[in-house]
């Protein structure tokens, strides 16, 4: 695997970098919405809502929550999830300066 350059860019830059990779899967975006629906965590029920196996909804849980957008208790066996509302606000916040910048821009390129 090659080395990455991502200490050459801006906390902000890479911060943006890891939501979007966390937001770029349709699993991913099926569990963030399953836990925004419920508004409360989920312990377990996770896999009985998706077409997928537990080893790969317990992956995308893992990408979620190295990017910050969700965080996990242990409960005995069970590992509960549910959606950091202060990481959220960043991601949130960080989306939105982003696109506001392309708006401040006037231009008839392409």
């Amino acid at each position: 695997m090659g080395v990455t350059k991502a200490e050459e860019f801006s906390v902000k830059d890479n911060r943006i970098a890891r939501y979007a990779k966390a937001l770029s899967h349709p699993a991913r975006i099926a569990i963030l919405k399953l836990l925004i629906k419920k508004q409360a965590c989920i312990c377990g029920d996770i896999v009985d809502e998706l077409p997928l196996s537990q080893s790969t909804v317990s992956q995308h849980l893992k990408e979620l929550k190295e990017a910050g957008l969700i965080k996990g208790d242990i409960d005995g066996t069970k590992v509960c999830y549910c959606i950091d509302d202060k990481e959220w606000a960043l991601a949130k916040m960080a989306f939105a300066e982003l696109f506001e910048s392309l708006q401040a821009i006037n231009t008839t390129c392409c």
